[in-house]
């Protein structure tokens, strides 16, 4: 696919950067859809990836990248498949990213902020080996050779589906700003934004306790996926939409490349899709 760097986008402040965001609007770079809040999207997230296996052909792998974040999505997968049975036996997870300890080595799962475990609890766990599936389908990228985990998707086929969320920079998966649109999985330093975003989400505002680095999938394999299925829910995200629709296409905003991807779709609760008014509070 053909990535530019170069695309003027809308300046901050525009009418059309503070314009509500609806359905049939014609402006938008990505088709964009509306749910009336956090459950329902995370409903929308469960349902086109038990889509995106149940269209799949008999006996072929299906493979994703997947986000921590947003984060209550495969608890309602598990309970349409319960409800629906789907054979899982050829479904591979490819999990976007962990935290890194000051040594360089993944969090223990056993720590609150692991994204592992919180797939252990949230997924592996719960679902057992029901429909066919096996804990050897997740799969981390590895912070002591990371470059490893593109070979692993290559040599696997390539990704069907990613399903990601957007950082308040810009950075899919922990891709931070400035990221290529070809850059590996690597290990990566956090951005304080990052970090001070991460910690109102997960501690209360205690934001020195998220860790300063993690291992992250590149945007080369976030990119080649056949498919890129987005999702905001988050306040801070009306901001982080309209730039993502209406800015530059560029590394300063890593996730603005998903705009010339061939098959991207964003899915937006009601309150990003509303005008960002200013209002202290």
């Amino acid at each position: 696919m053909e990535l530019h760097n170069d695309s003027p986008g809308v300046a901050p402040g525009s009418t059309e950067w503070n314009r509500e965001i609806k359905p049939g609007r014609g402006d938008l770079a990505i088709p964009t859809g509306i749910c009336e809040n956090d459950t329902e999207l995370y409903w929308r997230i469960a349902l086109e990836m038990y889509r995106s296996i149940a269209d799949a052909p008999a006996s072929n792998p299906v493979r994703f990248i997947v986000p921590v974040g947003p984060v209550f999505q495969y608890r309602r997968f598990i309970t349409m498949v319960d409800q629906l049975p789907l054979d899982l036996s050829g479904l591979r997870l490819y999990f976007m990213d962990e935290y890194l300890n000051e040594d360089g080595s993944a969090l223990d799962p056993g720590n609150p902020l692991s994204f592992r475990g919180f797939i252990e609890r949230e997924l592996i766990r719960a679902l057992g080996t029901r429909h066919g599936f096996n804990p050897d389908q997740v799969f981390f990228p590895d912070p002591a050779d990371p470059a490893a985990y593109d070979s692993r998707i290559a040599a696997d086929g390539g990704i069907d589906v990613c399903f990601a969320g957007v950082g308040i920079n810009g950075h899919l998966a922990f891709n931070e700003a400035p990221s290529a649109a070809d850059s590996p999985s690597r290990v990566i330093a956090l951005t304080e934004e990052t970090r001070v975003t991460n910690g109102h989400t997960a501690l209360g505002g205690d934001w020195q306790r998220i860790p300063r680095r993690a291992v992250s999938v590149g945007m080369k394999s976030i990119l080649d996926s056949r498919k890129l299925r987005i999702y905001c829910n988050r306040p801070w995200q009306k901001a982080v939409v309209r730039k993502l629709l209406f800015g530059p296409v560029s590394e300063a905003f890593p996730a603005s490349f998903v705009r010339n991807h061939p098959d991207v779709a964003l899915t937006i609760t009601a309150d990003v899709a509303a005008s960002p008014e200013p209002a202290l509070k």
